[in-house]
């Protein structure tokens, strides 16, 4: 199923449908937009017709100075098959030769009162919202302290648990069990709730809470950029448990590498404080205080001084 169509951009921006009636359903592959200038000069070897193609007031008042013939034969080469649309701006008026084309070739033809560049930033920042790759991750997102958090690990370990305990703390829900991520940008990571679970928890033994029922609006949120993950693991006593905090782990979600920490869970840890603590911890460390590596540099002047004391 294509993520976007024709008609989804009519919707949202309020266009005036001119032309073209027929293909509203083309799907948009592309959040690149055309401006087709050096097409209608008349060089169409790499005219990107996958794209919107986007007419504004040097456009048309080009084509207005064209002869009869090159003016429709360049806007009869605009309209291809694969063409999702042609945006006219401005409110300006649509040459006929477009508007007869487009109707032959099924290719929606759509007006805006915007400006084009305005418009076209609008549009572009939309698409790319659309198009973005996505993926779902089985775990839990909360803002901490203007921190994404998101919290995984096995089913049972207590996730849903540890996001109820740090929604009564004062911080924001915004999704439990599957979090939905896209990709914005190269290292931006976007997490949201399916909507049919938006605002729920479900809690072992109580079975599905709504959050925003009993704590308030001001207790979730829609969505929110993911800085950290916090892996949730029942403790192993065999394992090595980093205790100072210098070595950094990552995980890649998409195409972005985030900071993970790995938290074992076992009974009498305060899991929602060592999270807590966590996401502050990771805003001093972003603001440049790395309070391991502080200790690390103090022990080693402390290991200096005392080699220099027995010499």
């Amino acid at each position: 199923m294509p993520k976007v169509r024709t008609k989804d951009v009519i919707e949202k921006f309020d266009l005036e449908l001119m032309s073209g009636e027929e293909g509203v359903n083309r799907p948009i592959t592309t959040s690149d937009i055309s401006r087709p200038g050096i097409e209608m000069a008349g060089f169409f070897d790499y005219y990107p017709a996958e794209r919107i193609q986007l007419l504004g007031k040097t456009e048309l008042t080009f084509i207005e100075k064209l002869s009869d013939v090159d003016r429709k034969t360049r806007l009869e080469l605009l309209c291809t098959d694969i063409t999702p649309g042609i945006i006219v701006t401005r409110d300006m008026e649509i040459p006929v030769e477009l508007l007869e084309a487009a109707e032959r070739e099924a290719v929606p033809v759509m007006r805006s009162k915007q400006k084009t560049t305005r418009f076209s930033s609008r549009l572009t920042n939309f698409l790319e919202s659309k198009l973005a790759p996505t993926t779902a991750v089985h775990g839990v997102l909360i803002d901490i302290y203007g921190v994404g958090v998101l919290i995984t690990g096995k089913s049972g370990v207590g996730k849903s648990e540890t996001a109820l305990e740090l929604v009564k703390r004062g911080h924001r829900l915004v999704a439990d069990d599957c979090v939905e991520i896209r990709q914005e940008d190269e290292d931006t990571l976007i997490g949201n709730s399916p909507e049919l679970i938006e605002h729920l928890l479900e809690i072992r033994g109580l079975g599905i809470i709504n959050v925003m029922t009993l704590f308030g609006a001001g207790a979730v949120r829609s969505y929110k950029k993911i800085s950290l993950v916090i892996s949730l693991e029942l403790w192993d006593q065999n394992k090595q448990y980093d205790r100072l905090g210098l070595d950094e782990e990552k995980v890649k979600i998409i195409d972005t590498d985030l900071t993970k920490i790995t938290v074992p869970v076992r009974p009498g840890r305060n899991l929602a404080v060592i999270i807590e603590v966590a996401a502050m911890n990771f805003r001093l460390k972003r603001m440049g205080v790395n309070a391991a590596e502080q200790f690390s540099n103090r022990l080693s002047d402390v290991i200096e001084d005392g080699d220099h004391e027995d010499k």
